[in-house]
């Protein structure tokens, strides 16, 4: 427990103390919860001092900045705490959760978008950010990969905004995906401290491989099986590495996630901060959950495979308890009958895409059949 932070500041150092309530984990997450269900003029949540981006901790440090990319992050968690409510029977809090999201969907497509992708933020004085009428930081990748993550943005627009990612922040001549574009530099409007990096370095237009994961995720969740491997490669450590020439580039550790890449001469190509664990994190869920497509929901592993169509099958040796699940995929060919992923275990076909985990210390087979790869690129705006 400690004093609030004084209006005007971001931040300040002290010692916590203990404090005098208790309550669950369940009731600290919906106090949390009902903490950042404060909107501004826009009816988008407050930005404070910074959201993902700390680096932009002067777009809202008057209480008035609202921020685009916390709406659609905020509508994933209000979508799914909405479950959780349920399960622990606060029906009220989850009906909350339901109308406070879809009332903030509708804010997004009212507020957000900017004509051919979403915004970043508004500053406290209403002037948009990451709009195509700003000097500086026109487009930014983290709107629009969340407007897909989330499920909350309007589909079309989703694409449309994905493909602005594509041709503004991808830089397939140095295989590197931007945050931004352009960098702060010179502009009247001061974000806050992420100007103090030169440009096209860390979060100011540098390639910030956290958001850069969540971009490749957003490509597989569209179904855009060429871009999110595409991206995904380039984002792999280990082909920064292939010759002395681009190790000389890099500098750092092939054989783990650096947190950035730097995206302006003479650095172009070097990595940043590497042992960057948040990055690898997300960038295990990348590979894991949306491209190999392996994901466990409660006692059940759900597979959505995302594959290149050169890949024909792959083997996943999956450990429950004292349980072994030996998962094979296989992609079918070109001109096979298959309408729908199907999942077998143990020679039953299953319901659905999806097969059940028992801890019974046996070892289980699965086969998993996915449709054939077939070339799936985003429509054009």
């Amino acid at each position: 427990m400690a004093r609030a932070v004084n209006p005007g500041d971001d931040s300040y150092y002290d010692l916590p103390g203990r404090s005098g309530e208790s309550a669950s984990v369940y009731r600290h997450c919906v106090r949390a919860i009902e903490h950042g269900l404060r909107y501004g003029a826009h009816g988008l949540p407050l930005m404070g001092s910074g959201d993902w981006n700390d680096g932009m901790n002067l777009v809202g440090i008057k209480g008035r900045g609202e921020s685009v990319w916390l709406g659609f992050f905020l509508c994933a968690v209000l979508q799914q705490f909405a479950e959780v409510a349920r399960i622990k029977g606060d029906a009220s809090f989850a009906e909350r959760c339901d109308a406070e999201e879809a009332n903030l969907r509708l804010n997004l497509e009212r507020h957000g978008w900017d004509g051919e992708w979403y915004r970043r933020a508004y500053f406290d004085d209403g002037t948009p950010l990451g709009s195509a009428t700003n000097v500086e930081c026109r487009i930014d990748s983290v709107a629009q990969s969340w407007s897909v993550l989330s499920g909350a943005g309007d589909s079309q627009r989703s694409r449309m905004a994905m493909n602005a990612v594509d041709q503004r922040l991808v830089r397939r001549d140095h295989a590197l995906i931007q945050l931004l574009d352009p960098p702060f530099d010179r502009s009247a409007l001061d974000p806050g401290y992420i100007r103090g990096y030169v440009p096209g370095v860390r979060e100011n237009g540098g390639q910030y491989t956290h958001a850069a994961i969540w971009a490749a995720m957003a490509f597989a969740a569209l179904g855009d099986r060429a871009r999110a491997w595409e991206l995904a490669t380039m984002m792999n450590p280990a082909n920064r590495a292939r010759t002395p020439e681009g190790m000389a580039t890099y500098k750092v550790e092939p054989y783990v996630v650096a947190a950035d890449v730097y995206a302006m001469a003479p650095h172009t190509g070097r990595g940043g901060w590497s042992w960057y664990t948040g990055s690898a994190g997300w960038m295990y869920r990348l590979i894991v959950e949306s491209l190999l497509g392996l994901a466990r929901e409660g006692d059940r592993l759900r597979f959505t495979p995302c594959l290149p169509a050169t890949w024909a099958t792959f083997t996943i040796r999956y450990r429950y308890g004292a349980t072994t699940y030996e998962i094979d995929v296989r992609q079918a060919q070109a001109g096979e009958d298959l309408a729908a992923t199907r999942v077998i275990v143990d020679g039953v076909v299953q319901a659905d895409d999806s097969a059940p985990l028992v801890d019974d210390r046996a070892e289980h087979h699965v086969l998993v059949e996915v449709r054939a790869a077939e070339t799936q690129l985003l429509a054009e705006a």
